[in-house]
């Protein structure tokens, strides 16, 4: 079994930076992907920024690439999320999430992960 435990949301203003955190423990993998999705309300969840912890292969999307930096210490198998330059339509709920099943590319959507963190706020006043 796998918990993860995101950290580090809060809110901030537009123009700001937060550095969010996700902690794995339980059955430890050497090689898995970990991933930040985040859902506004009444949206669905959406794929931020994933890594493949053995490689640093990273991946992004398209909305938030050039402002946001996902980084992983395999050692503490700890992923983190640093967002910069955050915007209101950054608000959401987000959630961290890793992947233990053997993929080919970076997995970029929610069907791919297997275990999920509980979420943490990050809201952006304009």
């Amino acid at each position: 079994q796998v918990q993860l435990v995101e950290s580090g949301g809060g809110l901030v203003q537009a123009g700001d930076s937060l550095r969010l955190s996700c902690v794995a423990s339980g059955r430890t993998f050497s090689s898995y992907a970990m991933g930040w999705f985040r859902q506004a309300p009444g949206k669905e969840r959406e794929f931020v920024a994933a890594i493949r912890m053995s490689t640093g292969r990273t991946s992004y999307a398209d909305s938030v690439r050039g402002r946001f930096s996902i980084s992983g210490n395999n050692a503490k198998s700890t992923v983190y999320l640093q967002m910069n330059s955050l915007q209101p339509e950054d608000t959401a709920v987000y959630y961290c999430a890793r992947r233990i099943a053997p993929f080919t590319t970076v997995p970029t959507t929610v069907s791919e992960y297997q275990y999920w963190g509980q979420g943490t706020q990050v809201t952006v006043s304009s």
